[in-house]
């Protein structure tokens, strides 16, 4: 895949970048493993000043970064602007929050007494150069998610963004080094996939996150299990959006339609299977087909538009080979499910929902990345959790009920990274976020996302 802007709207390239050389991509990792060398020694104070300058550049340019992300990617720009502000409240949160959560631990006396201990404590210390392997959808947050915490526990980035998002990816890469990090500490490596192992496996390199396909976690993982470093995996999704008798219908279909189009219904965290219970099915149905109907399918750059073209054409001949085999096999579309009209020299495709989905379906295992819709009908709890386990993958979910009893139950059956009651999956700095099965495993953001890459260091101390 070549390393170019092709705007999905019109299918037009922009403009087009050559990979670094061998000899550029040593020059960087040798300048990330020398900052390494100076920022570990830095104070929390320091790096919550200069993480706090990043925020405030990104903030005074959301605009311009804004219309590079919806032009490289298609997402409409009022997303792409929220995307940007998004960004800015993590970096504050983590330069607010990271030496509490990075604050040493210290046991009892009395639980090490019988180590030989006077005293023993915990400290969190960074590990060094990780890389980071980032996707297209959100080019912006999936990149500062990772970089906001790494950057303030005192490791230093390398971003392998995707081929599609180069000017995104250079933009982060220099909006760092404006803030007034040093020369080294967060660089974009403008590769290609295929030179993405030999990074990994450079020894100045400690550790991955990737958040991508199912195909690129296995890969980058291996590689990884092969040289024994630490890696995080955010993979696909298929989550559930189940609906209860007790739920609050009109909303639960209002918020079902932004669950299942947010980013124009290429999210890992979109509701993507909507499990409803026999009881409210039909009036769910009505509201919720009625709701992907209204939407405004176009231009993303125009104020009106809800769903704007997928990414590019691979993306959308692989979302119509999913719909097209189910209904051959006797799915019926209630809305949408072809090209719209009009819309010929970009990547679009229309809000679709699918009722009659069965397991021999391609599309009930396989993740839907765009705005397609499965609708299935469920006599009651037990079936409502079996069918929302029955998918390969387990990053998130939803449930709508009133009922306390029913939610205990849910949390406990659901095997996802996140359960959301009476609302829509979202990702906050304050929270996890992650999934299990294939999935990924790992977890980023809050506490648990700034110690992923920390070395977590049993300090000792005789009498």
């Amino acid at each position: 895949m070549p390393i170019a802007t092709v705007n999905p709207a019109d299918g037009t390239t922009v403009k087009t970048f050559d990979p670094l050389s061998a000899a550029e991509v040593e020059q960087r990792l040798a300048d990330a493993d020398a900052a390494f060398r100076g920022y570990r020694t830095t104070t929390f104070e320091e790096r919550a000043r200069l993480l706090n300058a990043a925020a405030d550049l990104l903030e005074r340019e959301t605009e311009g970064v804004a219309r590079v992300m919806t032009t490289e990617m298609g997402k409409p720009l009022a997303a792409a602007r929220a995307e940007a502000a998004k960004c800015v409240k993590a970096m504050r949160w983590y330069a607010r929050n990271a030496e509490e959560l990075l604050a040493p631990e210290y046991p009892a006396p009395g639980d090490v007494a019988d180590s030989g201990a006077a005293r023993a404590e915990v400290r969190y210390r960074p590990l060094g150069p990780v890389l980071a392997v980032m996707p297209w959808n959100f080019p912006l947050w999936q990149v500062v998610r990772f970089a906001a915490p790494a950057l303030m526990a005192g490791n230093v980035g390398l971003l392998k963004h995707a081929s599609n998002v180069p000017q995104t990816a250079l933009y982060l890469g220099d909006l760092f080094h404006r803030a007034g990090f040093a020369r080294g500490c967060f660089q974009t490596l403008l590769i290609s996939s295929g030179a993405v192992e030999e990074v990994l496996r450079d020894p100045r390199v400690v550790a991955a996150t990737l958040t991508g396909s199912e195909g690129a976690g296995r890969a980058v993982a291996s590689v990884a299990g092969d040289e024994i470093k630490k890696t995080v995996l955010e993979l696909g999704g298929s989550d559930p959006f189940v609906v209860m008798p007790s739920a609050d219908i009109e909303a639960a279909a209002r918020t079902a339609v932004t669950a299942r189009v947010q980013n124009n219904g290429q999210s890992c965290i979109a509701a993507k299977r909507f499990l409803v219970h026999t009881d409210v099915f039909d009036a769910f149905a009505e509201r919720f087909t009625a709701g992907m109907l209204g939407l405004t399918v176009g231009d993303p750059m125009e104020p009106g538009t809800d769903v704007g073209p997928l990414s590019g054409a691979r993306g959308r001949e692989d979302l119509e080979e999913l719909v097209t085999d189910a209904l051959a096999q006797g799915a019926q579309a209630l809305c949408g499910g072809r090209r719209p009209q009009g819309l010929e020299q970009g990547f679009y495709y229309e809000p679709t929902v699918l009722t009659g989905v069965t397991a021999q379906m391609r599309i009930h295992r396989e993740e839907t990345f765009g705005p397609v819709a499965t609708l299935y009908r469920v006599a009651d709890l037990e079936e409502a959790v079996t069918l929302a386990n029955d998918t390969p993958f387990g990053l998130s979910s939803n449930v709508w009920t009133r009922d306390e009893c029913e939610a205990d139950r849910f949390v406990q059956d659901l095997q996802a990274g996140g359960v959301f009651f009476n609302g829509m999956t979202a990702s906050h700095p304050a929270l996890p976020f992650g999934g299990v099965k294939r999935s990924g495993y790992g977890r980023e953001l809050a506490g648990h996302g700034i110690r992923e890459f920390c070395n977590a260091t049993t300090v000792w101390r005789g009498p």
